[in-house]
C-alpha cells in the first residue's frame, strides 16, 4: 500500500473529500495497516525525528504527494504550502519565493534570497540557483520563520530543504512520459543499482518541452517568435553511494541542467495616456488599447514585444557528503562533512519595453546575464546522550558573482520620449505642438531661450539641430563581486524532564564581501545628447522655469545615456559579523499533545546593487545596502489524535525585520533600500487525517498573516531621494502579503482487484487580496483566486506501470505573478506631496503598468513504468 504522508492543506478538505469519495468509499473500508502521523519523519533539526516532536512550523511533502501534485519545482510547489508564494518576472532565472508574506522581487543578483534554498544539504545562495528539474524527490520540508542557526545566513524568512532520492542497492528502473496540451512532451527516467556490494549508484535524466502561452504581436520586428513562455531543458544527475564500513557512507552527487527557452513576456494591464505614441511609432497599435478613463484592462494572454526574449540557463555541480560514525566519542558522534561546488550562469534578450515598437531592448548575445559560482564546505559533530542532543559546526563559502549588462536604444526611442516630453509642455503651453522631433531644440549648441521657443513652437522644425537618441548600444557594464563567508554554529536539545525540553541554538556569521565593476557607455549619441542638454541648461530654464527643466534634464540623462558613467570604475569592500540563534522550550502534556514556545534571531547579509542607482543625475558614490535582521516569536501546539491518525498543528507568530530589503524598480533600475522596520504576524494552522478507509487521506493549512511597514519617512532611508516612490509604503501591507492563505487536499489510492490499483487527488490553494509591486501602486493589485490540481491513476497492484491523467489550474484561474511600471511610458509618482500625503495621486498617474501572468489550465497524461 502507498502510504500518503501529506501535510499542506486545511479542514475543510475533509468535508470536500468526503463528498468526493462518496458512500463508495465508506463501503470500502476494510481491515488494513493504518498510516499514523508518527510515521512523517523530517530532518528540520539537522537529524531524523517525527514532525510531532520539532517545534518547528513545518510543512512535510513526501515522494507521493508531490507526485500526485505534479511538482517538479519550487514554482510547483506553492500550491500545497499555505503562506508561500512563488513569482518569477522577465526570465524563469529571476524567481523568489516568500514566506508569511516576506521575500524579495528577483532581478537583481546582489541581493540574496530571504527563503534559503538547500539541496541535499547544499546551500543555494539565490532562489533562481534552486529553479529547475528536481528529478526525484524523496520529500520536501518548508520550514517557516528564520532558520538561521542550523541553515545559516540568509534565511530570515524561511527554507525550503528539498532531498532526493538516493542510491538503491536493490536493482530498479524508473521511466516516465507525458504528452499535453501546449503540445507538452516529456520524457525521464532513471535507473539504480549495487556495483559492489558497498557501492550503489543512481543515474537521471529527464527532458522536457512545451510551447509559449503568451501570445505576441511582435509590431515594427525583427522578433521571429510568436509565442512565449515555453519550455525546453533537460537535466542530468548522478550518485553514487558508498558504505567502505558500518560506520562510513560516502554519498557523491554530480549534476547538470540547461535551459534554452524564450521568456518571459509582460502584458498590459494598464494602457495610459501615451497609448497615441506607442501607436504612432509601431507597426500596428504596439500595445493593448486603453480602456475608458485609463482604467485597469481585462485579463489577457495576448503580449506585445518586437524583440526576442531568448533565455539560457546553465548549473552544474557537485557535492560530496560523508558521514563518519564515532561510538566512543562522548558517548557517540557523527561527523558529517559536506562539500560542494556549484558553477551557475545565465543570459538572456530582453525586450525592455514590451511594446510592438523599437524603443529600448538588450541581445541574447552573452553581454546581458549574470553568473553565480560558489563553492562550499560544512562540518557537523552530533551526539546524543540520554538527556541531551547535541550539535557543533562550522560553514564557510566563497562565492563570485559576475554581472553584465548591455542596453540598446531602438529607433523609436527618440520619438517616443520627444512625444511625452513635449504632451507635458503642450498642457501648460498648448502652442507648443506634440511632436517627436523636439529633443534637439534642447541639445542645440549655445541654444538660447528665444531660440528654444521658437524650436519648441514648431515642434523641433526650426532652430534645433542639436544632438539625438540614436539608435544603438548605450551602455556595456561589467560587476564582479566576491563574497566569503564563515560560520560557527552550535544547536543543543536538552531534556530537562520527560516532559519538558530546552533547545538553544547559536551561531556567528563574518562576512566579507568587496565589489569591482566597470561602467562604460556605448558609441552611440545617448550620452552626448545628455551633456548638450545640461550644457543649456540656463536656456531651458530661462523659458520654461526650473522645475519644468528638472524634469526634463532627468529624461534626457536616464542611467543609460548618464555621460557621468562614462568609464566610471566601482570599486567597495565591506565585512560584518552577526549572532543570529534561537531558543526554544517544548512541553509534553501527554503522548498526545505539545505545546511549544520559541524566540529566534535571524541573519541576512549586506549586499550590493549591482546596478546603475542615481539620485537626480548624479550616480550614487557607493552600492552598498545594510544587512537585514529578524526577531521572531512563535508559540505553538501540536496535537495528534484518533490513536495518531490525525495531526493538528497551531502556531502564533511575531516577526519583525530591521532594515528589511526591499528591491525595488524605480522605473529606470532596480535598487534595493532598506525599510526601516517591517512586521509578520499572525497564525499557522495544518490538518492531516488518515482515514481508516484505505488509501484515503485528507490534508489541510491555513495562514493568516498581518505584514506592514512600520511608519518611516524620507530621512529614515538610506537614500531619501527615492522616499516619492516608496511614500505609499509607511503603515501598509507588504505586498506579497495575502492576509489569507490557504490548501487543501484529498488523497485516494487503494485497490481495485483484479491486479489492478486505482486513485485521486484534488489539491487546492486560495490566496486573499494582495499587491503585486514593491511601491504598492492600486493598479498591481491580484484579487482573491483559487487554483485548483487534479490527478486520476490507474495502474498494477505492484505499481510496476501507472497511468495518470492529470490537469493543473484546472478552473483555468486568471491571475498574474508580478505587476511592474512599463518603461518610458508615463509616470506614476508626483514630484511634490499630494493631498493624501503621498506622492501618488490616482487622478494624475499617467503610467502604463504591465505584468507578468500566471500559466493557464494545462493537462496531460503521464505513463510511469517501475521494475
Amino acid at each position: 500500500m502507498r502510504l500518503n504522508h501529506i501535510l499542506r492543506t486545511t479542514v475543510s478538505a475533509a468535508v470536500v473529500g468526503t463528498a468526493v469519495f462518496g458512500a463508495a468509499g465508506v463501503a470500502a473500508a476494510q481491515e488494513q495497516e493504518v498510516t499514523r502521523v508518527d510515521d512523517i519523519i523530517v530532518t528540520a533539526q539537522k537529524r531524523e525525528q517525527s514532525l510531532q516532536d520539532v517545534p518547528i512550523v513545518v510543512t512535510t511533502l513526501s515522494q507521493e504527494m508531490l507526485e500526485d501534485a505534479g511538482v517538479r519545482d519550487i514554482k510547483d510547489l506553492q500550491i500545497l504550502t499555505p503562506g508561500m508564494t512563488v513569482t518569477s518576472t522577465a526570465s524563469e532565472a529571476s524567481t523568489t519565493a516568500r514566506i508569511r508574506g516576506v521575500g524579495t522581487v528577483g532581478d537583481n543578483p546582489g541581493l540574496e534570497s530571504s527563503v534559503g534554498v538547500v539541496i541535499d544539504g547544499v546551500y543555494r545562495s539565490r532562489n533562481s540557483v534552486g529553479f529547475g528539474d528536481l528529478g526525484e524527490l524523496q520529500r520536501i520540508e518548508v520550514l517557516k520563520g528564520p532558520q538561521g542557526t542550523l541553515f545559516g545566513k540568509n534565511t530570515s524568512a524561511g527554507v525550503i530543504n528539498i532531498i532526493t532520492e538516493q542510491p538503491s542497492f536493490t536493482p530498479e528502473f524508473n521511466f516516465e512520459a507525458t504528452v499535453g496540451n501546449y503540445d507538452a512532451k516529456a520524457i525521464s527516467g532513471s535507473v539504480s543499482g549495487p556495483l559492489t556490494d558497498a557501492l550503489a549508484f543512481r543515474l537521471y535524466a529527464g527532458r522536457r518541452l512545451r510551447d509559449g502561452f503568451m501570445t505576441i504581436d511582435t509590431g515594427d520586428g525583427p522578433r521571429p517568435e510568436t509565442d512565449d513562455n515555453n519550455q525546453d531543458f533537460g537535466t542530468v544527475r548522478g550518485q553514487l553511494l558508498w558504505l567502505p564500513t558500518d560506520g562510513i557512507s560516502m554519498r557523491f552527487i554530480a549534476d547538470y541542467s540547461k535551459r534554452d527557452e524564450y521568456c518571459c513576456v509582460g502584458t498590459q494591464v494598464r494602457t495610459g495616456p501615451t497609448y497615441p505614441f506607442i501607436d504612432g511609432t509601431s507597426t500596428g497599435t504596439g500595445q493593448r488599447p486603453p480602456a475608458p478613463g485609463f482604467g485597469a484592462l481585462p485579463f489577457s494572454r495576448t503580449a506585445f514585444a518586437n524583440r526576442s526574449t531568448g533565455q539560457e540557463v546553465e548549473d552544474k555541480g557537485f557535492s560530496l557528503e560523508t558521514n563518519i560514525d564515532f561510538p566512543s566519542l562522548f558517548g557517540g558522534a557523527t561527523l558529517t562533512s559536506i562539500t560542494s561546488v556549484r558553477d551557475w550562469s545565465f543570459v538572456n534578450g530582453q525586450d525592455a519595453d514590451f511594446t510592438g515598437a523599437d524603443i529600448a531592448y538588450r541581445l541574447k548575445d552573452g553581454d546581458f546575464g549574470f553568473s553565480v559560482e560558489n563553492a562550499t564546505q560544512e562540518f557537523r559533530l552530533a551526539g546524543a546522550t540520554d538527556r541531551l542532543d547535541w550539535l557543533v559546526g562550522v560553514f564557510a563559502t566563497r562565492e563570485d558573482i559576475e554581472r553584465r549588462d548591455s542596453f540598446y536604444l531602438g529607433a523609436d526611442y527618440a520619438p517616443v520620449l520627444s512625444f511625452q516630453i513635449s504632451a507635458a509642455l503642450n498642457a501648460a503651453v498648448p502652442a507648443f505642438p506634440v511632436s517627436p522631433s523636439i529633443i534637439p531644440c534642447f541639445t542645440r549648441t549655445a541654444q538660447t531661450s528665444v531660440g528654444l521657443q521658437s524650436c519648441l513652437g514648431t515642434g523641433g522644425a526650426v532652430f534645433g539641430g542639436g544632438p539625438a537618441f540614436a539608435a544603438g548600444q548605450s551602455l556595456e557594464d561589467v560587476y564582479l563581486q566576491r563574497s566569503d563567508s564563515f560560520a560557527v554554529f552550535t544547536n543543543n536539545t536538552f531534556s530537562v524532564t520527560d516532559q519538558l525540553d530546552i533547545t538553544l541554538g547559536l551561531r556567528y556569521t563574518y562576512d566579507d564581501k568587496g565589489l569591482e565593476g566597470r561602467q562604460r557607455n556605448g558609441t552611440g549619441a545617448a550620452a552626448a545628447t545628455c551633456a548638450a542638454g545640461l550644457g543649456n541648461q540656463a536656456a531651458i530654464a530661462g523659458l520654461l522655469g526650473a522645475s519644468t527643466t528638472s524634469s526634463i534634464l532627468g529624461r534626457l540623462c536616464l542611467p543609460w545615456s548618464n555621460p557621468f558613467y562614462n568609464n566610471r570604475a566601482v570599486n567597495e569592500a565591506e565585512s560584518d559579523g552577526e549572532v543570529s540563534g534561537t531558543i526554544k522550550a517544548s512541553y509534553r502534556i501527554s503522548p498526545e499533545a505539545m505545546v511549544y514556545g520559541s524566540y529566534a534571531r535571524g541573519y541576512k547579509s549586506f549586499g550590493y546593487n549591482l546596478d546603475r542607482v542615481q539620485t537626480g543625475i548624479t550616480p550614487n558614490a557607493s552600492l552598498l545596502f545594510p544587512s537585514e535582521v529578524v526577531d521572531s516569536y512563535e508559540l505553538g501546539a501540536k496535537l495528534t489524535l484518533l490513536d495518531r491518525t490525525v495531526l493538528l498543528n497551531v502556531t502564533y507568530f511575531d516577526q519583525t525585520f530591521t532594515d528589511f530589503q526591499l528591491n525595488t524598480f524605480l522605473g529606470t533600475s532596480f535598487v534595493v533600500e532598506s525599510i526601516p522596520e517591517l512586521t509578520s504576524r499572525g497564525v499557522d494552522a495544518d490538518f492531516v487525517w488518515f482515514t481508516p478507509v484505505e488509501g484515503l487521506s485528507f490534508s489541510g493549512g491555513v495562514t493568516y498573516t498581518e505584514t506592514q511597514y512600520g511608519e518611516f519617512v524620507a530621512a529614515d532611508l538610506a537614500n531619501p531621494g527615492n522616499f516619492p516612490q516608496l511614500s505609499l509604503l509607511p503603515g501598509a501591507t507588504a505586498s506579497f502579503a495575502p492576509e489569507w492563505s490557504g490548501s487543501a487536499s484529498v488523497n485516494f489510492d487503494r485497490s481495485l482487484g483484479g491486479g489492478l490499483r486505482g486513485g485521486f487527488s484534488l489539491s487546492a490553494k486560495y490566496m486573499s487580496e494582495y499587491n503585486t509591486g514593491s511601491d504598492l501602486i492600486p493598479f498591481k493589485d491580484q484579487e482573491a483566486f483559487t487554483m485548483l490540481n487534479g490527478r486520476v491513476s490507474i495502474g498494477t497492484e505492484d505499481e510496476r506501470w501507472t497511468l495518470e491523467g492529470w490537469v493543473q489550474n484546472l478552473t483555468d484561474e486568471e491571475y498574474i505573478q508580478v505587476a511592474y511600471n512599463a518603461f518610458l511610458q508615463g509616470s506614476a509618482f508626483q514630484s511634490t506631496v499630494q493631498p493624501n500625503g503621498t506622492f501618488y495621486n490616482p487622478a494624475l498617474d499617467s503610467q502604463t503598468y504591465n505584468a507578468f501572468n500566471g500559466a493557464p489550465r494545462t493537462y496531460g497524461m503521464t505513463l510511469r513504468y517501475r521494475y
